[in-house]
């Protein structure tokens, strides 16, 4: 049985390759998060409008994202879909699914947000005469939003990690890159380790971005 061996030359070699993988990852996290933002925030909204039929429909299909593994739903849309016509690239699918998936978590942190404020600002700020869209936009959005800052921050983190599953569905994102490397020279230790090593780095810097952040947002509060 051989020994561990690590080839530093080889490491050194298939980094370029690895940092394409890398670009292709931070991409699809950061559309990934600006859709499931989006897509949260909205069902929050209609989940708060408690429109009859609507809103108990975005309900259960909250729970349903939830409660199914993000593979699976990669799977369907990528695999199921194209068969009745809806057929896009595996990066649009994997910025899809990813957004989908993640916007029901976002949508609870959204809820637990506004639903944690003193309902005596909302009354008070109606009772001044602002629009409502002003009473959201201008008060009650900014304090919550505030307030879920790191849960929203750990949204990033995770599906940046979990970007590793576009792998499935045919996008070239770091994993693969690595696996590529490791089926192409017959050498997993290096590429592996490198891929490892590339999710701990870009997600301990966009953690460490989120808490200055959060920290510079406490002192302007």
């Amino acid at each position: 049985m051989s020994g561990f061996h690590w080839d530093w030359a080889f490491a050194w070699s298939i980094v370029p390759d690895l940092a394409q993988g890398v670009v292709v990852t931070v991409i699809a996290t950061a559309a990934g998060s600006a859709l499931a933002f989006a897509l949260g925030l909205a069902w929050t909204f209609v989940r708060i409008a408690q429109i009859r039929l609507v809103s108990p429909a975005v309900w259960l299909f909250v729970q349903f994202i939830r409660g199914t593994p993000l593979l699976i739903q990669l799977y369907f849309l990528f695999y199921v879909l194209p068969t009745w016509g809806l057929s896009v690239s595996g990066m649009a699918t994997g910025i899809i699914g990813l957004g989908l998936f993640f916007s029901a978590y976002t949508a609870e942190i959204y809820r637990a947000g506004i639903e944690d404020l003193p309902a005596g600002q909302w009354e008070a700020a109606l009772t001044l005469g602002l629009p409502v869209r002003r009473v959201w936009t201008g008060i009650i959005l900014p304090q919550a939003m505030r307030a879920v800052l790191p849960m929203l921050g750990n949204i990033v983190v995770a599906m940046f990690k979990q970007t590793a599953l576009l792998s499935t569905i045919t996008v070239l994102e770091l994993l693969a890159h690595g696996m590529a490397i490791g089926q192409m020279t017959y050498r997993f230790v290096e590429p592996l380790t490198l891929v490892g090593a590339f999710y701990f780095a870009v997600s301990y810097l966009a953690a460490r971005a989120l808490r200055s952040l959060e920290t510079r947002d406490d002192v302007r509060a």
